[in-house]
């Protein structure tokens, strides 16, 4: 059954949006400072603090305890440390103006879900066990990929399903907050909606890339 939050302020959907939008900021700040101040050779270092940092979060939340907004925002500063290199290494394959389009299509899908997840009052919640059981396949095949160099016939399925299972998670985790949460759970919403985007939007430019791959063979 979804939680209703009655009270106005701190739980309400639109503070956890507005989070999420502080959130991309800050992460965006992050890829300033990655730019400009933290050499290649340290970006591993974040790397390990980011993948740490998400442990962290979900042993913190199995024990019933809140992230709080330290955390939150300290985790997305790191993430756009580590997402710099990743941009940058799309740009030069793709070029700037097609990372920009993937930024913009990904604001576009990410809106309209959201907005249908959030005006159609439907129930998502059937979907939680394939996205959690589709996003550890992706985890695998990205572990696999690092060992086997997957060609573009593969990048493409597997860049494909990727859109679709975070597209499934924005449906899904605006369905569970759209009626509010409790004031203390506010940052963890707002850190698992930053994901979605996130995700969403790298695998929107690996379907991309992986698209303009086989086209160029």
């Amino acid at each position: 059954m979804q939680r209703t939050i009655t009270v106005s302020g701190a739980g309400t959907f639109a503070h956890v949006l507005q989070t999420f939008a502080l959130s991309l900021l800050v992460s965006f700040l992050g890829m300033l400072v990655g730019a400009m101040i933290v050499p290649a050779s340290l970006v591993p270092l974040f790397i390990v603090a980011e993948v740490v940092m998400l442990i962290a979060a979900v042993v913190i939340r199995l024990r019933g305890r809140s992230i709080g907004y330290t955390f939150l925002y300290a985790f997305t500063a790191v993430s756009g440390v580590t997402l710099y290199p990743v941009i940058m290494a799309y740009g030069s394959q793709l070029g700037a103006n097609v990372v920009s389009g993937a930024f913009l299509a990904t604001a576009v899908i990410f809106g309209g879900l959201a907005f249908y997840a959030h005006r159609s009052q439907r129930d998502f919640s059937f979907l939680g066990g394939f996205l959690v059981a589709a996003t550890l396949g992706l985890l695998l095949m990205g572990l696999l990929n690092l060992f086997l160099h997957f060609g573009s016939a593969v990048s493409f399925v597997w860049s494909a399903v990727g859109v679709l299972v975070f597209s499934g998670w924005v449906l899904y985790d605006v369905a569970q907050y759209r009626d509010g949460v409790d004031p203390a759970d506010v940052p963890l919403a707002a850190l698992n909606i930053y994901l979605d985007f996130i995700n969403l939007f790298l695998y929107i430019l690996r379907f991309i890339a992986s698209i303009l791959g086989a086209n160029r063979n």
